[in-house]
């Protein structure tokens, strides 16, 4: 629940700051700005997250930072200036990129034993940071028809209100995850195996040695340049290419939300709640020819059928990969494993927003034999679609282990 609110939260104020940037430049470069925001956080503070996700106690960890990141997002209306809007947007990300490691890494802890039970609780954590997309776009527009902007408490600011609200969705996370009693400091501390060193004396890059880690994370980062990708040439494809309306492309992304929870469920039918490596690799491949057929759509509708592929896909994919962490990790492999997980992610989704915006700019149309001429979006699009589906053949499992890429 708590996860839930402050979820749909973060998608509002998203939205907003986008919004506010391009109120206060007039500048897509400057909107791009925000997604470099993602990067460079998660660069800079994932050593100091993997740190803070070791040594402090993991319900303290969630509780400070949805109090911090309640501060931050009140504070933002109260200065009508780019570099200001820059500066918290920065720290909001570095506040979540330390809640995030501690939330995932007590999930065991809370889900008890049963795979069936833990596999659900992923999938509820994921479903609450995903599919709560449409509806936090649909609340943004809302709650900024109704703020006031001018004058009120002292603010002149046009999406005030939106600010504040998501400051509340922070403060009701924190009232949610108060009530928690199962994460003692290090519960699920355990000693290192015989002549293993301690993870924390490596820090952050720590996780990159950890044979599991470097299987699973390369198709979470390329499943993530996949997001990344469609969600930054999504609203051009489908007013410039496809004709359609803006709320066509809301639809689009409405429509993610909904795969998201047909994965969830295929994910359970198929699965009975244990993944192995082979459906991580399914679902890469799955996200990856989505994309694909995707740009090559003639019309909105048979987008909107991509759409659900694309959001179930990359569900089943993400809770794939975070269940095969925690079930065959534990203590402080396991927090620093979700530290670069999430951190990875982040980089994944900034880099290929960047690119591929930059990418389908600089491109010319392209005429292909057989297909005729393509847009540069459609290339583009087409293009990371078949980088994604054949990283997967890149997966595999060595004989007498676990499987490296």
């Amino acid at each position: 629940m708590g996860q839930g609110i402050s979820a749909l939260g973060d998608w509002m104020v998203t939205v907003a700051l986008l919004a506010l940037v391009l109120r206060l430049s007039g500048s897509s470069t400057a909107v791009g700005g925000i997604l470099v925001l993602r990067l460079v956080p998660a660069a800079v503070a994932g050593p100091l997250a993997a740190r803070a996700a070791q040594r402090w106690d993991r319900r303290r960890t969630m509780l400070a930072m949805d109090l911090v990141r309640a501060g931050i997002v009140a504070a933002i209306p109260f200065v009508y200036a780019l570099w200001w809007v820059y500066l918290w947007a920065f720290m909001l990300e570095v506040g979540g990129l330390v809640f995030l490691p501690a939330r995932d890494s007590s999930i065991p802890d809370l889900a008890g034993e049963d795979e069936d039970q833990r596999a659900l609780a992923n999938g509820l954590i994921l479903g609450s940071s995903y599919g709560t997309i449409p509806l936090g776009a649909g609340a943004f527009a809302a709650i900024s028809a109704l703020s006031p902007g001018r004058g009120f408490l002292g603010a002149d600011h046009p999406f005030a209100l939106v600010f504040w609200v998501d400051a509340v969705s922070f403060l009701l996370s924190f009232m949610y995850i108060r009530r928690l009693t199962m994460l003692a400091p290090r519960a699920d501390h355990r000693p290192e195996e015989a002549g293993e060193e301690p993870a924390h004396r490596h820090g952050f890059f720590a996780a990159f040695r950890i044979p599991l880690v470097r299987t699973v994370l390369p198709p979470t980062v390329t499943i993530s340049l996949g997001i990344g990708t469609l969600f930054s040439l999504g609203i051009k494809f489908v007013q410039v290419v496809l004709k359609a309306a803006s709320a066509e492309f809301a639809v689009l992304v409405a429509l993610f939300g909904v795969g998201a929870g047909i994965g969830l469920v295929a994910l359970r039918l198929f699965t009975g709640g244990t993944p192995e490596l082979t459906t991580v690799q399914i679902g890469v491949a799955v996200q990856g020819a989505t994309v694909a057929l995707m740009s090559l759509a003639p019309n909105v509708e048979l987008a909107f059928v991509g759409a659900l592929f694309f959001g179930a896909s990359t569900a089943w994919t993400l809770t794939s990969a975070m269940s095969l962490l925690q079930e065959s990790l534990s203590g402080e492999q396991r927090v620093l494993a979700f530290t670069a997980f999430h951190v990875l992610i982040r980089v994944g989704l900034a880099l290929a927003a960047l690119g591929s915006g930059v990418a389908a700019d600089l491109l010319k149309a392209v005429h292909f034999p057989l297909v005729g001429k393509l847009p540069s979006v459609r290339v583009v699009l087409a293009a990371s679609g078949l980088l994604v589906f054949f990283s997967s053949g890149f997966i595999r499992r060595e004989s007498g282990g676990i499987a490296e890429t």
